[in-house]
């Protein structure tokens, strides 16, 4: 099929009320001029895709490391001096980089709860962000980030990669031309394995080149009980925002961007549990959630069990452990696999086209022009608050018999009640009791205020907890 550029590079801009501002108060750079970088938050992400992501660009220069955890620095020093031949200063505290007038720039893979301060104060210090997902910890937390980008005219990008992809604006274009008609259901999916973060009967020993106090900032400082100190703290709701917002950020991005909406759904609904481990997370490690818009339902699913007790098979829908499908009249396309197929499985389009996330936040930067980025920080925000509403929901919720559950499903969407049985299915297959999982309940959306209607407790959660002194400041904007 033939798509012209115009359609393409429309539907790829396409986000109503950005509130970008028109003129920037910082400079140009010219194509062969040095821009100079800082990194915070050094490990898998940071270490592993930000210092390749934006060192290996020409022209691009990390000059300095921030990370509580000084063993952390001295390994992405040593990274950095071995793989692209320059030294680097090493701080534990992000706020000497911020300090640095020379520094441009700042790439932020810091863990979800230090999203919001850490780019607001790099904003304020005048530096630009490239900002890992989930945008934000909380949905009034993302807002002042938005807020804070355009208070100060900083260029944030969000890191949902997908947007990059030129592939992904050709599929939406062939789908609003109709070739396989209305579209009834997008499907959302992560399963992703994980393990049990253990549960200690005494607390965690922090290692001494850790500043504890830093580390936990505007979350809870206690002890520890979990077997790993890092990244398991995605799997606690004080630090982190469970699979559905940590991995389905990306996959309910794609999907946003596909029905072409800009609004939280209508309502939301999410049942779940941390099933099969006794440890010391709190998030659901199964979890299915339903998304109402007006334009289709969004449904999605995330599974860190294995496919069944005593498996090592990992689950699958059509044939994806990681995906997003899109349901229609006449056949359904897998984004992923950027491939359609009609109502008799014959395969009818295949689409092709990638891109650098990385390098387009750096060309934005060249070009001093925040319209140039293709994931701007508010369509984070716009696709994180989301997300947000779906563990709401789950937050706010009972344990309810499997009747409780079946009534409550059947008050949704066509298609949400099969979705159900697959989960059931899920379950059965781990000899997991469905009475034992948590109902959240239908909850209504109010997009111009990003809050739940009628509900004080799941507002709570919208606006968030921070700890003394590392408090997210409210950012009023326009003023």
């Amino acid at each position: 099929m033939q798509i012209s550029r115009r359609t393409v590079l429309t539907v790829a801009g396409a986000t109503a009320g950005l509130g970008l501002p028109m003129v920037m108060p910082s400079r140009v750079f010219g194509a062969n001029e040095e821009i100079l970088m800082g990194q915070i938050g050094l490990g898998i992400r940071g270490i592993g895709a930000h210092i390749p992501g934006f060192a290996n660009q020409k022209g691009v220069r990390i000059i300095a490391v921030a990370d509580p955890d000084l063993e952390r620095t001295a390994q992405a020093a040593r990274l950095i001096e071995t793989r692209y031949g320059y030294k680097v200063d090493q701080y534990q505290d992000m706020r000497r980089i911020f300090d640095r007038k020379e520094i441009v720039a700042v790439g932020n893979a810091t863990m979800n709860y230090w999203h919001g301060l850490s780019t607001i104060w790099a904003c304020q210090a005048g530096k630009h962000v490239y900002i890992e997902k989930p945008l934000s910890h909380y949905i009034w937390e993302g807002r002042q980030m938005v807020n804070a980008a355009r208070k100060y005219g900083r260029i944030v990008q969000h890191g949902t990669q997908r947007r990059a992809e030129s592939a992904i604006p050709k599929m939406i274009a062939w789908l609003r031309e109709g070739h396989l008609g209305k579209i009834q259901a997008i499907y959302c999916f992560a399963y992703k394995p994980r393990t049990s973060c253990g549960k200690r009967t005494q607390p965690l020993p922090i290692p001494p080149t850790l500043d504890y106090d830093l580390w936990c900032g505007p979350a809870k400082k206690e002890p520890v009980y979990r077997d790993r100190l890092q990244y398991d703290c995605s799997f606690t709701w004080d630090k982190g925002d469970a699979e559905s917002c940590n991995q389905g950020v990306h996959e309910i991005d794609v999907a946003r961007w596909i029905l072409g909406t800009d609004a939280l759904p209508q309502r939301v609904m999410s049942i779940g549990g941390r099933f099969v481990w006794d440890d010391a997370c709190d998030v659901p490690n199964t979890q299915i959630i339903c998304y109402v818009f007006p334009e289709a339902p969004i449904f999605y699913e995330a599974r860190n069990l294995r496919h069944a007790k005593n498996s090592n098979q990992v689950s699958d829908f059509r044939g994806e452990r990681v995906g997003v499908i899109v349901q229609c009249e006449g056949g359904w396309l897998s984004v992923y696999r950027r491939t359609a197929w009609d109502s008799s499985g014959k395969q009818i389009a295949t689409f092709s086209g990638d891109g650098d996330i990385f390098a387009n936040f750096i060309e934005a930067l060249r070009r001093n022009d925040p319209k140039h980025l293709v994931a701007d920080i508010e369509v984070g925000h716009l696709s994180t608050r989301i997300c947000h509403v779906g563990n709401i929901s789950y937050r706010v919720g009972r344990r309810a018999s499997l009747a409780e559950q079946r009534a409550a499903v059947q008050q949704g969407p066509p298609g949400w009640e099969p979705w159900f049985d697959r989960y059931l299915e899920h379950l059965t297959a781990h000899e997991i009791d469905p009475n034992t999982a948590t109902l959240g309940p239908w909850l209504e959306c109010d997009t111009p205020n990003e809050c739940i209607k009628d509900h004080p407790e799941a507002n709570k959660i919208v606006r968030g907890w921070y700890r003394e002194p590392y408090v997210v400041p409210e950012i009023r904007w326009p003023e």
